[in-house]
């Protein structure tokens, strides 16, 4: 189980008693973050702007709850997850999402338009899967956090989040497969 951090324990516990300078600094450590987080999960950008900004709003709301034994970016990120949760099932159905390639110079023309139709693949599939799978594959791939803070996040036991990721992954690599023999 990861804690804060000395310098983000600071902050917590300036924001807790109502500093918003220091709660500015926390948003401006997490943002990316959180924003990626609800992004992975939604595929749109604009819905994962308004929701981490959401989760913030949130979180400062939740602040004087927060114990910190876990993790901040866990705390925050489970707030992200159930407003980009919510957010789907509202919708039910997401768009298709502007891909955002990180610029190469050296690469020509053709290597990225490859590289943006593989990227759409991918996130083609991984916007396939159930919202329970989605959100553990999305935490462990690309946020990298630990199986301990995906079930803190998430608050579901350790061996919910391997089932839901082997899942996720056996699922995912068909639906690739399936997506790239259509191509």
């Amino acid at each position: 189980m990861m804690t804060a951090t000395g310098e983000e324990y600071e902050l917590i516990t300036r924001s807790k008693n109502g500093d918003r300078q220091a709660f500015g600094d926390l948003v401006s450590l997490h943002q990316q973050g959180v924003i990626n987080v609800v992004y992975r999960m939604s595929g749109d950008r604009n819905h994962a702007e308004d929701a981490a900004q959401e989760a913030f709003v949130r979180a400062w709301q939740k602040l004087p709850s927060y114990r910190p034994v876990g993790s901040f970016r866990g705390w925050l990120y489970r707030i992200a997850t159930n407003i980009a949760i919510d957010m789907l099932r509202r919708e039910k159905q997401t768009e298709d999402v502007d891909d955002h390639l990180i610029k190469d110079p050296s690469s020509g023309v053709e290597k990225k338009i490859m590289q943006r139709q593989k990227s759409e693949i991918v996130k083609k599939a991984v916007l396939s899967l159930p919202t329970a799978s989605r959100s553990v594959l999305v935490l462990r791939e690309y946020e990298s956090l630990s199986y301990q803070e995906i079930a803190e996040t998430l608050e579901i036991p350790i061996g919910t989040v391997m089932s839901r990721l082997n899942y996720a992954r056996k699922t995912l690599r068909s639906t690739l497969v399936e997506l790239l023999e259509e191509e």
